[in-house]
């Protein structure tokens, strides 16, 4: 058996660093099976982990871990005086880095954007969840101004969403137009407004970019995420990735007959849009779902998920991934996922 270290990047949110070590150490269980133990190793925080040689394959899985910076081999410190604990740590390179840059996700700053750490953890432990067939593209029905469907980029994948407010979806795409544009990436972007029937339904964005010989797409309709299944039509998903609102400080949805006031409640959204997004799952598909627990107990949304036709991973590190955002905020992760057998 060999030795590593994984060492973990820091983060810019202090409680989130703080919690960092266990929640990786729950990603990289679930991703690899690797039995790790956050520790800190001169004064820096690591992942240490006992493993047969790892192969080209192993590494690439590390390299994708939402926290890690660099994996070293562990080997004994040969000096006379060095002690029975003291080692030596060999960097192992990874894999290299991917056509899409990362500042494609750290860039933009707003009020109640999620970690960038965060999201990369919630869509790497999904899609360890997909068995579906063909090309993986990602649905956030919640997608705010799109850090979860540019990280979907960043990994390989295309993207697809659906955001409440219109004007999200306006500086998503002024954001995309000018990053693409500033990057000399070559790409076609366009916002038009969808009618049906005559009725003005929203905006949707439709984006294909070109990096390297990779071509990714990200669409995303405005509209309310209850109605994604109808926005969306025939077209199912390999996997549906949700930051849920936490009914804190952002409304969750529009109430129907209150002139347009914000409904807080985020057990009620979810009792009424889970059913909606375990449909636009592809057979073997998986749905990952973040939401505070202190609003809808962990029990009662897996009940939900079984109720919807899903299979929750239960025990183990997924029972690991809860942890303390703010006093009102208790985030907890679910993965589910849709039977081979489901239409």
């Amino acid at each position: 058996m060999t030795t590593y270290e994984l060492l973990l990047a820091p983060s810019a949110n202090r409680v989130y660093a703080d919690q960092a070590p266990r929640l990786v150490a729950a990603e990289a269980a679930v991703l690899g099976g690797w039995a790790v133990r956050p520790h800190q190793l001169a004064s820096l925080s690591c992942l240490g982990f006992e493993a047969e040689r790892l192969d080209g394959a192993a590494i690439e899985r590390i390299g994708r871990l939402s926290a890690g910076l660099a994996l070293f081999e562990a080997v004994p410190d040969p000096a006379p005086d060095a002690g029975d604990d003291a080692v030596l740590l060999r960097p192992i390179p990874g894999p290299p880095p991917g056509p899409v840059d990362e500042d494609l996700v750290t860039i933009p700053k707003y009020a109640g954007k999620t970690n960038e750490q965060f999201t990369r953890l919630l869509l790497n432990v999904t899609l360890s969840q997909v068995r579906a067939s063909g090309p993986v593209t990602v649905l956030d029905p919640m997608c705010g101004r799109g850090t979860t469907l540019t990280t979907a980029w960043r990994l390989g994948l295309d993207a697809a969403g659906v955001e409440l407010e219109v004007s999200q979806v306006e500086a998503m795409a002024a954001f995309l137009k000018t990053y693409l544009r500033r990057k000399r990436i070559k790409h076609r972007a366009e916002l038009n407004p969808v009618r049906r029937e005559g009725r003005s339904l929203g905006k949707r964005l439709d984006v294909e970019a070109e990096f390297g010989d990779q071509l990714r797409r990200l669409s995303v309709f405005s509209g309310d995420t209850r109605q994604s299944a109808a926005l969306w039509g025939r077209r199912r998903f390999q996997a549906v990735v949700v930051d849920a609102p936490y009914g804190v400080v952002h409304g969750s949805a529009l109430e129907p007959g209150r002139g347009g006031r914000r409904q807080r409640s985020a057990a009620e959204l979810l009792d009424e849009a889970t059913p909606v997004w375990a449909r636009q799952l592809a057979p073997g598909g998986a749905l990952g779902l973040s939401w505070n627990s202190l609003g809808l107990p962990r029990r009662d949304l897996v009940d939900l998920l079984r109720q919807s036709g899903l299979g929750p991973c239960q025990g183990g590190p997924w029972e690991e991934f809860g942890h303390r955002v703010d006093s009102s905020i208790y985030r907890d992760i679910v993965v589910a996922v849709k039977p081979w057998e489901s239409q």
